[in-house]
């Protein structure tokens, strides 16, 4: 059982030298789910190479707007409103994260959150790889009722005393890692790390609110952060995959995975625009699959490889996008 491993001894050499020097586990609280939502609490656990703490760091922050569901987070106008802004806590943050793997639970989000709060701040996130500890507990084939952080914590024996508390949640999710990483060791799991590409475009234009959500803090953070757009259906038939070398043709469809510097939304709009029809899933029907992490396993690239769909990264696909033949007539 995996359970009984976390406690296993470990010599010097039999922990996986391929596993990151140091973690930075990280939540962050925030006004709603929308890219135009702003950070208001942050809290960061430094860990060692093994799990074990090192220190733990905790910050609210000015969202310098209406704070959301406070019945969720707690944090009113009134806490608020002597908090740091962003741009004050951003060296110390950065010294938190920097040469570490960020850890979170539904790690894209709070990624993603992040990322947009240091490109408003003009500066870049010290983060180049991320741990979903989702998807680590999927890899280590946990016995969980489903992926909330109160059900990780649970299988380890971890009490919550603060949901939705910043450093309270951050103290759980550590706590429930460190055996998670002793399991994965002692059994040879490989960590499902992810590339993370620091934001150099973005818009802070208001998402539409998921199809049958109120925009703001509604649903779960356990699927995608993005909320779903309903896009207008592409005009042309799908002339069939893209050849490499050649050109993009109006009606391909393309699907996109994984983090772009350029903010997903805009890469899909611009491609939408283009008169390619951008698909949310990967089928034998794709024509292209863009991504800058071909090496991963998420859905999308393991379905690209079966189907030998083509692949290109996001520098690629801006490049192609200057060209994409008209669609032909009759």
């Amino acid at each position: 059982m995996l359970e009984d491993l976390t406690t296993a001894a470990f010599s010097p050499t039999s922990w996986p030298t391929a596993y990151p020097k140091g973690y930075a586990v990280v939540d962050v609280e925030t006004t709603g789910l929308a890219r135009d939502d702003r950070i208001i609490s942050a809290a960061v656990y430094r860990l060692d190479a093994r799990g074990e703490v090192e220190d733990h760091w905790y910050t609210m922050v000015n969202p310098e707007r209406d704070p959301g569901p406070v019945w969720i987070h707690g944090l009113t106008s009134e806490a608020l409103e002597g908090a740091p802004l962003f741009q004050d806590i951003a060296e110390e943050f950065t010294a938190r994260l920097a040469g570490r793997v960020l850890v979170a639970h539904n790690a894209v989000f709070d990624w993603q959150m992040i990322a947009r709060e240091y490109a408003r701040a003009e500066r870049e996130a010290p983060v180049r790889q991320r741990l979903c500890t989702i998807a680590l507990s999927k890899e280590l084939g946990l016995p969980l009722p489903n992926h909330k952080l109160e059900s990780l914590a649970a299988h380890f024996g971890v009490v919550q005393r603060r949901a939705h508390h910043a450093l309270d949640d951050a103290r759980v999710l550590a706590e429930a890692f460190r055996p998670s990483l002793k399991a994965a060791a002692a059994s040879g799991v490989r960590l499902p790390l992810h590339e993370c590409r620091p934001l150099t475009e973005w818009s802070d234009r208001p998402a539409a609110p998921r199809i049958g959500q109120q925009a703001g803090y509604g649903g779960s953070r356990a699927g995608s952060w993005r909320p779903s757009r309903k896009r207008p259906a592409c005009p042309y038939p799908n002339p069939g995959r893209y050849e490499p070398g050649g050109r993009l043709k109006q009606g391909m469809r393309v699907a996109f995975s994984g983090d772009t510097s350029v903010e997903r939304e805009l890469l899909e709009d611009r491609a939408t625009e283009a008169g390619l029809h951008v698909a949310s899933s990967l089928s034998r029907l794709t024509s292209l699959l863009v991504t800058n992490d071909p090496d991963s396993g998420t859905s999308k690239v393991v379905k690209a490889r079966q189907f030998g769909t083509p692949v290109v990264d996001e520098a690629a696909f801006g490049q192609l996008l200057a060209d994409v033949e008209p669609a032909s007539e009759g």
